[in-house]
């Protein structure tokens, strides 16, 4: 069994996701809740960059450095959405590759911690179920039905 079969409920978290983006026109990625916190384009790039920066530059050190993805770049929700697709079907493939015998694999951290493959896996599941239940709550601010989850 490999790592992508042990989380396979992460697909019905990103649906959710992409179906709550789907609510809204591309204005609508600019919202922000109150002044001094994220739109909504930034939380749902946020989300993005927390799934390539630990599996890409912390992982499998593809990357040089930590993602970042301005909203300016990604001003669409198509373009959201293809990144965030982009992403996940990465980590998917990696996912693919991983015996779950080596999630107990530890992974040395950019700064120096030790941790193992299976709590990096679960932080950014769970990374995501929190910044989607955000962005579901900013759909209601702006009197937008969410999803069904």
């Amino acid at each position: 069994m490999h790592a992508v079969d042990l989380f396979g409920h992460w697909g019905e978290v990103r649906s959710g996701l992409l179906r709550a983006l789907d609510k809204l026109d591309d204005d609508q990625l600019r919202f922000v809740p109150r002044e001094g916190l994220w739109s909504l384009g930034k939380v749902a790039g946020h989300i993005a960059d927390a799934e390539e920066g630990w599996f890409r530059f912390v992982v499998t050190r593809d990357l040089d450095g930590w993602p970042t993805s301005p909203p300016d770049d990604y001003p669409t929700v198509e373009s959201v959405k293809a990144l965030l697709t982009a992403v996940h079907d990465r980590t998917l493939s990696y996912l693919a590759t991983v015996d779950v015998a080596e999630l107990d694999r530890l992974i040395a951290t950019p700064r120096g911690r030790q941790i193992p493959l299976r709590w990096i896996v679960w932080h950014v599941l769970e990374h995501e179920i929190h910044h989607r239940g955000e962005i579901f709550l900013m759909l209601g601010l702006m009197g937008i039905e969410g999803p069904r989850i």
